[in-house]
Formats: C-alpha cells, sequence, structure tokens
C-alpha cells in the first residue's frame, strides 16, 4: 500500500481547491447569462375609430435583433380561386418566396406596382415554375390584368414575430418573443394605399405576456 507524504498531500489539496475555483467561476459566470427559452406571448388588440375590434389587422414587432432573427417561409403561397386572391392577405418575413398557383379555369395575369415588389406573371393556367421573391419589407397591392375586381395584398415584414387579428372579434397573438423593447406595427387593408403601419413602442417581459391595444384611425371603408 503506498501513501502520500506531507508534499504529495500538499499537492493534492492546491489541485483540488484550483478546481473548486474554477468550477465556483463557471457559476457565476452562467449566473450572468440570460436562461435559455426566455420568452413571452403577446396578446395585440386592434380597434378601429369607433372602438371596434378590427378583423384581419396585421401586427409585427420589429427590432435589431429581430431582424437578425428572420428566416425567410417556406411553401408560402398566394392562390387564385373562384376569381379571387387567396388569402385576401398574406404576411411573410423577407426573403420568402412566394407561389402564385391559379385553381380556376380562367387564366389571370397577376402583377403588382408597388415600391415594395414590382413584378408580373402573364397569362398562365397552373403554377408558374418560377415563384416570386419579395426581398423587401413593405406591401405589395396585387392585381389581375383580366379581372379589374381582383386585389390581394401581401405585407412583407422583417421580423419573425407577427400575427393577425382573428375574423371574429379577439386580439392577435405573437408567441414565443424574447424579452426586449419593440417598435409595435399595425396595418390595415383599410388604410390608405402607401400609408405607414402605425407604431407603438412596447416593451416584452421576461416571462408571462404583454399587452397592447392598438386604435386605427382614418380607414377607409
Amino acid at each position: 500500500m503506498t501513501t502520500c507524504g506531507p508534499a504529495q498531500r500538499a499537492r493534492a489539496a492546491l489541485a483540488q481547491n484550483f478546481l473548486a475555483g474554477v468550477a465556483r467561476a463557471a457559476l457565476v459566470c452562467l449566473a450572468g447569462l440570460p436562461a435559455a427559452g426566455q420568452a413571452a406571448t403577446v396578446q395585440v388588440e386592434v380597434l378601429d375609430a369607433a372602438g371596434r375590434p378590427l378583423p384581419d389587422a396585421v401586427v409585427f414587432l420589429e427590432s435589431a435583433e429581430a431582424r437578425k432573427a428572420v428566416k425567410p417561409l417556406s411553401g408560402a403561397e398566394m392562390a387564385q380561386e373562384k376569381r379571387q386572391f387567396v388569402p385576401g392577405v398574406l404576411v411573410v418575413p423577407v426573403g420568402t418566396e412566394v407561389r402564385f398557383p391559379n385553381h380556376d379555369s380562367v387564366r389571370h395575369h397577376v402583377y403588382s406596382f408597388s415600391p415594395a415588389k414590382k413584378f408580373e406573371l402573364k397569362l398562365y393556367t397552373g403554377t408558374p415554375s418560377n415563384p416570386v421573391l419579395f426581398d423587401r419589407p413593405g406591401v405589395a397591392v396585387l392585381g389581375c390584368n383580366i379581372h379589374d375586381q381582383m386585389v390581394g395584398w401581401i405585407v412583407v415584414v422583417d421580423t419573425p414575430y407577427y400575427a393577425r387579428t382573428p375574423a371574429a372579434p379577439g386580439r392577435a397573438q405573437i408567441d414565443n418573443v424574447p424579452p426586449g423593447t419593440y417598435t409595435l406595427r399595425t396595418w390595415h387593408t383599410r388604410l390608405p394605399v402607401g400609408a405607414p403601419a402605425q407604431e407603438q413602442a412596447l416593451t416584452v417581459p421576461a416571462t408571462g405576456a404583454a399587452a397592447a391595444s392598438v386604435r386605427l384611425a382614418g380607414l377607409q371603408p
């Protein structure tokens, strides 16, 4: 059986103290970091000038950190059915490619002259082989050169945190929002063409929920 001398025991004690110090330092560093998975739910109530709930409003949260988290949406489509755009309003993050399938028996000629995205899909049936890339934030108003009654909107946002108010009275809900200070922007199809989304500041807590109420004025009938 081997026994340790005084020098060996001293070296072992020093090594043990060193490792304990490293462990304490690591714990201090970890304590200073934000907890993984910190996120909150944001609920937004959108009202018209008379205080009535406004369905199909688009709400989104912008910040420098949100812009860094943007990822293109896969499988986005703006279809044509019964000579209408379906959905009437499509919200996509910047960098998303959108397909325009024509499910009607007649041909459509889809276009947009909006600064956010100018494009033209000349008379076609089925689905054009190349999707349209929406690479700038803003609102693209869609029309059909054959059917003047057709109108649709693609809202391109520079954030992954967005939602729409439901068709029935209720609040839009944005889940998994990291804590921080954001600009809450709200847009609706009844705003004048080219009008910017209304904005206000919103602070999101580390956990729980945040709520905001927005009243949109100047809406068209």
